[in-house]
């Protein structure tokens, strides 16, 4: 019962009760006056139903005033939530008069939420100079580059907006504000600056270009003169160690190699030359030299090739690489007398072919799934059956793969063996139309 008074008091203060309020004064005077004119029953009548009335006002306009308590608590906390976003925040209406500015808001844009809250913006006001940045990221078409992450027309619509002098990257997610009805009442923005993050990135993989570039010329050419030691006439103690010499580099050669590859990938600058092809006869000529290297491991390698001819358009060196990196785990990590499947074919329910690659090998442990395609990954398993390996081939085929508009997955059961398979789009149009720098998907 206390907690029912107490709620009453708490409404009875809002203006939603104004209405009863000016009600309940006047009844009383009514009544007061019709005690000397209205005989008693039409009294008892007239009382009883201003009584009725007054209960329903006050029943009303206290459901209003809950309703609309419970609203500005509502908001007020999305406005406490809102304000201390690290994100800037944008809402806006239909007719782009802004609604709503946050605290980040007011940092990335150097503006005061005073100055910009319930201002109409239009195309126009990038002519004003502390309003170019703000119509840029409203008006995105106004914006010097951007790079759209969605299709066009869903939402939410993400993008990436870059300024230079000063350098600036922004990530803009935009979506609607519907009412119940479905009706559109405005728009609402994120902006993230990504600008020191993007900066990170690029430095890291500067690096590692750097590096890389720098260590190749000096180990191809060590491994050039190991390769020619072996060739000369040695004892069989120089030639052994000459052997490991050869190897050792050749693995480095290799890992180097890998790194430059990840560094032009991030970059976005691994240089793709799409052209229309028999991706049959490809892979047919793939599987016919990693034939010879099954032989010598007693490895049996079969090619199920499809009857009829597939012509789409890839990177054929690229699509080598990917498919080389798969078979060459399927034959180190595969169990004597095992067996190698490559299989073409085309997928019925979509415009797609799929490639591939079932073994008999050691097969992966469930918990390294998740982490497979990553860089430097090696499972635990992998790592004890062969210890030099870069962790770097998947990693770069998967994003070969990606850069065709297809997708590479596995299936696996451990000492049972692996199926690695990717797809590669047959429309053209499936194709992303450029390379993603490292850290924009």
């Amino acid at each position: 019962m206390f907690n029912f008074w107490q709620k009453f008091l708490l409404y009875a203060k809002l203006p939603e009760m104004r209405l009863f309020w000016y009600f309940l004064p006047l009844v009383f005077i009514l009544f007061a006056i019709e005690i000397f004119y209205l005989p008693t029953l039409a009294l008892w009548f007239s009382g009883g139903f201003f009584i009725f009335l007054a209960a329903i006002i006050l029943v009303n306009n206290l459901r209003l005033a809950r309703s609309n308590l419970e609203i500005k608590i509502e908001r007020n906390e999305l406005t406490s939530v809102i304000a201390t976003l690290r994100d800037g925040v944008i809402a806006y209406d239909s007719n782009f008069k802004i609604l709503i500015f946050n605290q980040a808001a007011e940092q990335i844009f150097n503006l005061k939420r005073e100055n910009v809250v319930n201002v109409r913006f239009a195309p126009e006001q990038i002519k004003e100079l502390r309003f170019k940045l703000l119509s840029q990221i409203l008006f995105p078409s106004l914006a010097p580059s951007i790079t759209k992450r969605s299709e066009a027309g869903a939402y939410p619509q993400v993008m990436d907006i870059s300024f230079k002098e000063p350098t600036m990257e922004f990530r803009v997610i935009t979506n609607k504000i519907i009412d119940s009805a479905g009706n559109l009442l405005g728009f609402v923005k994120i902006i993230r600056d990504r600008t020191r993050e993007v900066e990170v990135l690029r430095s890291k993989s500067e690096f590692i270009g750097v590096a890389t570039h720098q260590l190749r010329t000096p180990l191809t050419s060590i491994h050039w003169v190991l390769e020619n030691l072996t060739n000369d006439t040695l004892s069989d103690e120089q030639k052994k160690m000459a052997d490991v010499g050869l190897k050792a580099s050749s693995y480095m050669v290799k890992v180097v190699n890998d790194l430059f590859d990840v560094f032009q990938i991030e970059e976005g600058r691994f240089g793709y030359n799409f052209e229309k092809l028999n991706i049959v006869e490809l892979v047919e000529k793939i599987a016919f030299k990693t034939k010879e290297v099954c032989a010598e491991l007693g490895l049996k390698l079969i090619f199920q090739k499809p009857e009829e001819l597939i012509e789409i358009n890839v990177d054929s060196q690229k699509i080598s690489m990917v498919l080389l990196n798969i078979l060459d785990n399927a034959v180190k990590y595969n169990v004597k007398n095992g067996e190698i499947i490559l299989t073409i074919e085309k997928l019925s329910d979509k415009p797609y072919i799929r490639i591939s690659v079932k073994d008999t090998g050691i097969g992966i442990n469930e918990k390294d799934a998740n982490k497979l395609f990553t860089k430097f990954f090696r499972g635990e398993n992998a790592t004890k059956a062969i210890s030099t390996a870069s962790g770097l081939g998947l990693y770069i085929a998967q994003n070969i793969v990606r850069r065709h508009g297809g997708e590479i997955k596995f299936e696996s059961e451990l000492n049972r063996g692996s199926i690695f398979y990717f797809t590669l789009p047959i429309d053209p149009k499936l194709i992303p139309p450029k390379e993603i720098i490292y850290g924009e998907e």
